[in-house]
């Protein structure tokens, strides 16, 4: 049984971690803008209302949690909505200074697969992560690419998990993944999936201070 901290949770990776938690038995604080978005009740649920730009809504929540999930996302962002950000690199940067003083030193981080494009994927997948992805998507890509550079900074047990594109299907448990290296043909996984991987290798340290790229 694990105290998590899942800080975006009534996104798509964030929702799908609280409910597996859920049916795990663990107990879970859910961290939210706005709680009315997780119409959610159960005895091991804790919502809080707070924001990642802001330590003190969360911080008295971190000693003693044994693993935190950051699953932040900007709101609305598509392919053609792509707003310059700084949530992903600030958001998270202030995640990682409330944790360095805290018990709590496991972590996980949401990037993309297309930040680099992967030399084992087909030739026509890699011309859409760098023509069509990369470009709709450069002030996201940007924001990720700076919270990736500070997240490798830090001493904690961090994972960054690189999900290519996802879906709703739901959870299989069968999936593969690559530590530190590319995945070969990595096309899709479902958010349920992601969020299976990271619940069933906390305590997996050949993940720890490790970029993952994971799909089916």
């Amino acid at each position: 049984m694990l105290h998590i901290l899942i800080i975006g949770a009534a996104g798509g990776i964030g929702r799908q971690a609280v409910d597996l938690a859920l049916q795990q038995g663990h107990h879970v604080t859910a961290l939210l803008r706005h709680p009315n978005k997780l119409p959610l009740a159960h005895p091991n649920l804790k919502i809080i209302q707070g924001d990642i730009l802001q330590p003190h809504t969360y911080k008295d929540h971190l000693p003693n949690t044994d693993l935190v999930i950051s699953a932040i996302g900007t709101s609305g962002a598509t392919f053609f909505n792509d707003k310059p950000t700084t949530l992903y690199s600030e958001g998270n940067a202030a995640l990682l200074a409330a944790m360095e003083p805290t018990t709590s030193s496991r972590v996980f981080f949401i990037s993309a697969s297309a930040l680099d494009i992967s030399p084992v994927l087909p030739w026509y997948a890699r011309l859409a992560a760098k023509y069509i992805v990369q470009k709709l998507l450069k002030h996201m890509y940007a924001d990720l690419r700076k919270m990736e550079q500070n997240i490798k900074a830090s001493p904690l047990d961090w994972t960054i998990i690189r999900p290519p594109r996802l879906t709703d299907s739901p959870v299989t448990g069968h999936y593969r993944f690559a530590i530190n290296s590319f995945l070969t043909n990595a096309l899709k996984i479902s958010r349920a999936d992601t969020a299976h991987f990271i619940l069933n290798n906390v305590s997996n340290e050949s993940t720890y201070k490790s970029t993952i790229e994971i799909g089916y």
